[in-house]
């Protein structure tokens, strides 16, 4: 394993995350009063890249963005993070990606996202090269075509991926450029049409020559290992706030891949961090610096 920070680029959507906690999530069409709200950065990749320079990275970001103030706003936190945002581009006359989330007493959230439709996926906006020197490179199906123009170049410098499944790819065959997905439940029952998900991964694995995960929040992840489901158990906490959680997963799993942990190991360093994420309020605030992170798996 190495001692230095592993390098990781990602790529994929950015946001802006407007989060209000509600004792419950509304069900009737009233006006409710928040008790606490986070202005927060958002997004899958955005979230990941965040999570990984956390956990110690150095972090590259490759996304899109409008000209809108919304946009300063983002590349302005990444920067504060430490994250390098010169792969970030603005499309002049276009909107940034935002939500509203609600987060209730149990942590659980409900997301209203806007993303212009009109934003562009020209896989050229991914620059030539950004891979170079990277340990591990993270992608999502959001901006497939990013996906689609980045996992192959993993491939081909033998370094290690992740694919964030959160949903069901519109360009399936992206499944198989990654040497490790991690499918959202919803996402792998969607794609296998099997509820249970250890039948549902032995299923979506049965021609794979890589890796395939599924992570369900408080029930934890399956995994494939040398053609066997594995399940690990999510590590008990009092969850505050789910928002990020599964992005810090997969984060959480590029680093660890980047570093050469053994696949057990990534997979619990990754449970871990997604873990510690659910017990603080504010979606990507939450997300853990490597020391506690390390500190959970020693008690572990």
């Amino acid at each position: 394993m190495t001692t230095k920070p592993v390098r990781i680029v990602c790529a994929g959507i950015a946001t802006l995350d407007f989060v209000y906690g509600l004792d419950a999530i509304p069900t009737v069409p009233l006006k409710f009063r928040t008790h606490r709200m986070e202005l927060s950065g958002g997004g899958l990749a955005g979230n990941a890249a965040t999570a990984c320079a956390r956990l110690g990275a150095d972090v590259t970001l490759v996304a899109r963005l409008g000209d809108d103030p919304f946009a300063g706003m983002i590349t302005e936190e990444f920067a504060r993070e430490g994250i390098d945002t010169s792969a970030i581009r603005r499309c002049p006359g276009h909107r940034t990606p935002v939500s509203a989330v609600i987060i209730d007493d149990a942590g659980e959230r409900m997301v209203v996202s806007y993303s212009d439709p009109d934003l562009l996926t020209d896989p050229a906006l991914v620059p030539e090269g950004v891979e170079r020197g990277a340990d591990a490179i993270y992608a999502e199906t959001r901006w497939i075509e990013a996906a689609l123009a980045l996992l192959p170049r993993a491939r081909d410098a033998g370094i290690p991926s992740v694919l964030d499944a959160d949903r069901r790819p519109r360009r399936p065959e992206v499944i198989a450029l990654a040497s490790h997905v991690g499918f959202s439940a919803q996402a792998l029952r969607d794609l296998t049409g099997i509820d249970d998900l250890a039948v549902a991964l032995a299923h979506a694995a049965r021609d794979a020559t890589n890796v395939l995960a599924v992570t369900d929040g408080a029930r934890g992840c399956w995994y494939m290992d040398a053609g066997a489901v594995v399940h690990l158990p999510a590590f008990p906490v009092k969850a505050v706030d789910t928002l990020g959680a599964g992005d810090t997963w997969h984060g959480a799993l590029a680093v660890a891949l980047g570093e050469g942990q053994p696949l057990a190991r990534a997979m619990l360093f990754a449970n871990a961090a997604a873990a510690l994420k659910c017990t603080e309020f504010g979606g990507r605030k939450g997300m853990p610096r490597r020391e506690r992170v390390d500190a959970l798996l020693a008690g572990a």
